[in-house]
């Protein structure tokens, strides 16, 4: 029977990988040293647990919320069952949509491809909390101004890859903006709006 505790040769471990996919393409840069960056010691030191549920909390938007989970839940799965957040979408359910972004300690990652229990004490940040005060984010209004959604499923995920990219660049160029959303997909088709509204959210936002 095969041990489940012994690392494979490449040295990358089924959770391991899962860790790595769970990151959009805008926050891929953090596999190595990032958000769930590791090695194979702090693996070997892991309790096990499950299969049953087991109490949690976890920093969301934040608040510490507590919850009880199976350790297979994924972060989507905790959001939109557990913590009724349901802005996050499950779309594809495989990492390859990002309909499901969030950002965790501000880095994007896949939710639907995060484990909730890897999260740990880092901040989870959810289209919700985009809004301060019961004001819109400015890439929010842009959004409804023009017209940036159709379906509507991709729109949560868009929001969160735009506003981490105005996070960090003020002033974008139309370039950029289609480079930080290349892993997001609209079957809608509303990629100009999208760029429209990310451009002038970044004016606003001056």
């Amino acid at each position: 029977m095969e041990d489940k505790h012994i690392t494979p040769k490449s040295g990358i471990t089924r959770r391991g990988f899962i860790k790595g996919a769970g990151l959009t393409t805008v926050g891929s840069v953090a596999l190595q040293s990032g958000v769930f960056a590791g090695t194979e010691k702090t693996e070997e030191v892991k309790k096990d647990l499950g299969p049953d549920a087991v109490n949690i909390t976890m920093n969301v938007n934040g608040k510490i919320r507590k919850l009880n989970i199976e350790p297979r839940a994924t972060l989507a799965k905790a959001l939109r069952e557990d913590l009724q957040l349901t802005g996050t979408k499950i779309v594809c359910d495989r990492g390859s949509c990002s309909a499901c972004t969030v950002w965790i300690d501000n880095t994007p990652v896949n939710a639907c491809m995060t484990f909730a229990m890897d999260v740990g004490d880092k901040e989870v940040t959810t289209i919700e909390g985009l809004a301060k005060n019961g004001k819109l984010h400015p890439i929010q209004q842009a959004f409804i101004d023009h017209d940036a959604s159709q379906c509507g499923y991709c729109t949560p995920g868009m929001i969160m890859s735009t506003a981490h990219l105005l996070s960090r660049n003020p002033n974008p160029t139309i370039e950029e903006v289609k480079h930080a959303t290349r892993g997001n997909y609209c079957r809608c088709g509303t990629y100009p709006h999208v760029f429209e509204a990310t451009l002038s959210a970044a004016k606003k936002m001056k």
